[in-house]
């Protein structure tokens, strides 16, 4: 256990120093901006087009990891939802929340660190992860709140949500490395070369992205923020492993990856969505801070247990 906690140490290190140039004014809210933005559109999808291309689609896709990973989730999701709905919370408010108790922050802490501490294997299943988070659950929270604000679907709603896919470069970046893959023709060597080293700046450059945004968080509405965190880096990872294991039997090693990135903390792009629709920021915010502080002792533990698998 130590041993994994000190290999994991270094990733939540370069979070901490990111989060102290944040906060003592070092690294302005612009240059967090541009960091993420450059991390995001450049670093983060050269790394994804890279993995997908140098991937078959077998070994990203599989049917039953999909609907593990699927029941796993929406059983915590359903839990989140009738919670804050007990709590008489409006629909958009717990869809909100239910956001929080699944999707993790899988894109910029997931990809540079599961596949390091798990080896390259583990780029087909975490992918497989973020792109179900992006395309199934974002794609949820946009159908709840159109109803529930609008009280209907509108005709233009397919629109939006296939427009919100293509703007996500890490969703076109993964589509057109899966596509380079089905045309069995190797990357050549100077756009390989090209994309690694480019690549190579999206570990550092997002965990310390992770860190200077979360300088800017807010540590309000303690209670819930504290129950969305159990939710998710214990609920979800133990429902996930549930599933995985128990009902699909899921192959061992690609399990263990998908509930390595189960219990993973909130995800940033929720409180970008929260502040889009205008629905509990604060409380999103409260939510990534402390699930990310309480990952650095969660996220070894998990990983020392799936490593019994």
């Amino acid at each position: 256990m130590i041993e994994v906690f000190l290999q994991t140490l270094p990733f939540f290190g370069l979070i901490g120093l990111g989060y102290w140039a944040g906060r003592s004014g070092f690294f302005s809210a612009e240059a967090t901006a541009y960091l993420t933005k450059f991390v995001f559109y450049f670093a983060l999808s050269a790394l994804l087009f890279r993995f997908a291309a140098n991937l078959s689609l077998a070994e990203v896709f599989d049917s039953r990891f999909v609907a593990a990973y699927l029941t796993g989730s929406i059983a915590v999701y359903a839990l989140a939802t009738l919670i804050a709905r007990l709590r008489r919370r409006p629909v958009t408010e717990a869809a909100m929340e239910a956001q929080c108790a699944v999707i993790g922050n899988t894109g910029f802490l997931g990809v540079p660190m599961l596949v390091v501490l798990l080896g390259e294997a583990a780029a087909g299943p975490v992918l497989m992860v973020l792109a179900l988070d992006l395309i199934v659950f974002s794609s949820l929270i946009t159908l709840i709140v159109t109803l529930a604000r609008e009280g209907r679907l509108s005709a233009e709603l397919p629109r939006i949500l296939l427009g919100g896919l293509l703007r996500n470069p890490m969703i076109v970046a993964m589509g057109l490395g899966l596509g380079w893959s089905a045309m069995e023709a190797p990357v050549p060597g100077p756009l390989n070369e090209f994309l690694a080293i480019l690549g190579a700046a999206a570990t550092p450059g997002a965990l310390f992205a992770i860190g200077a945004q979360l300088a800017t968080k807010s540590a309000e509405r303690m209670t819930v923020a504290g129950w969305l965190s159990f939710a998710k880096l214990v609920l979800h990872p133990a429902a996930v492993a549930f599933a995985a294991l128990v009902i699909f039997s899921v192959e061992p090693f690609a399990a263990g990856v998908m509930i390595a990135a189960a219990a993973l903390p909130v995800a940033g792009n929720v409180y970008m969505l929260a502040q889009h629709y205008g629905v509990a920021p604060q409380r999103v915010s409260a939510a990534i801070l402390l699930s990310t502080a309480a990952s650095i002792a969660t996220v070894p533990v998990v990983i020392a247990l799936i490593g019994t698998l």
